[in-house]
């Protein structure tokens, strides 16, 4: 049974329900039969780029994931507001101005750091139990809630008469369409988003991507370890903790550790090469967290 992560350079228009079937397909005709998948943070369809699919054990950590620091390259085309915030929405607003260069640089510090940010009207999140997108297709006015989220960085990296390009690493909760709507407005224009690409998440990166076309191989006969990386991967912003057999055996059967020297935190624990918990370390003690069932 396949255990770890499958990194996707999600194409266009390819919801990440459908990135995660597609997994599935591909493992099931492999032979690996009923493997359990998810995804570690949406992707919208019309954006492209790093989409970690988390494969058996790793599913584990997939609530993680959608906790961790994101980075996006992003095109905000100024003259027109949409619906959506992106080129897939109605018009609703134009403006004339198109501002340079400098007058861009001069104002990202203001998006830079903690900022509060309004969800666009076609997302996700949830109003009395429905979502966002549903109600605002449906004709409904839809009003959400100021959200706080960090900017850790936000950098130019192609600007044109019509079009600044950016590069922006972001906290979880963070909308880029939101983001670009208000960068606009500062400007005293308006615009959208008409290229979003997910450069990074969390420790996974585009140069750890494969093609949906190289996916596919998999399911026609393609070996799984050019594919796949190992559950640690996903690990690989936080410390290990070597464990004794002794250890790893009370780990696994969720006991407590206690009399350790490592400072307060997240470690993962492992036994040799093999890992064995997600576990946290208080006043010397350390307690399970996310057990995994690995040999």
């Amino acid at each position: 049974m396949p255990h770890g992560w499958i990194i996707l350079d999600k194409p266009l228009e390819l919801g990440s329900t459908q990135a995660v079937a597609a997994v599935k397909r591909n493992l099931r005709q492999a032979g690996y039969g009923k493997v359990k998948v998810g995804h570690g943070g949406t992707l919208d369809p019309l954006a492209t780029g790093v989409l970690p699919i988390a494969v058996g054990e790793a599913t584990k950590l997939a609530g993680r994931m959608l906790d961790a620091t994101k980075a996006y390259a992003f095109t905000l085309a100024f003259g027109a507001e949409t619906t959506t915030l992106d080129a897939e929405g109605e018009v609703t607003e134009t403006s004339e101005v198109r501002p340079a260069r400098e007058e861009i640089e001069a104002v990202l510090p203001r998006f830079t750091g903690p900022i509060e940010q309004v969800p666009p009207a076609y997302s996700a999140l949830k109003i009395d139990g429905k979502r966002a997108y549903d109600l605002a297709r449906a004709g409904e006015e839809v009003t959400l809630k100021t959200r706080s989220v960090t900017i850790h960085a936000l950098d130019i990296t192609e600007a044109t008469d019509d079009s600044v390009t950016l590069l922006a690493k972001v906290s979880k909760g963070t909308y880029i369409r939101s983001l670009a709507r208000d960068i606009a407005r500062a400007l005293g224009s308006v615009g959208h988003v008409t290229m979003l690409r997910r450069v990074k998440a969390g420790p996974f990166a585009l140069e750890n991507a494969i093609s949906l076309d190289k996916l596919n191989e998999l399911g026609k006969g393609a070996p799984l370890e050019d594919m796949i990386l190992p559950l640690e991967a996903g690990l690989d912003d936080i410390p290990a903790l070597n464990l004794s057999p002794d250890a790893a055996g009370a780990v696994r059967q969720g006991r407590k550790l206690s009399g350790l020297p490592q400072p307060d935190g997240t470690y993962w624990g492992r036994e040799g090469d093999t890992p064995v918990a997600l576990m946290e370390v208080h006043d010397g003690e350390a307690r399970v967290l996310r057990g995994f069932n690995l040999t």
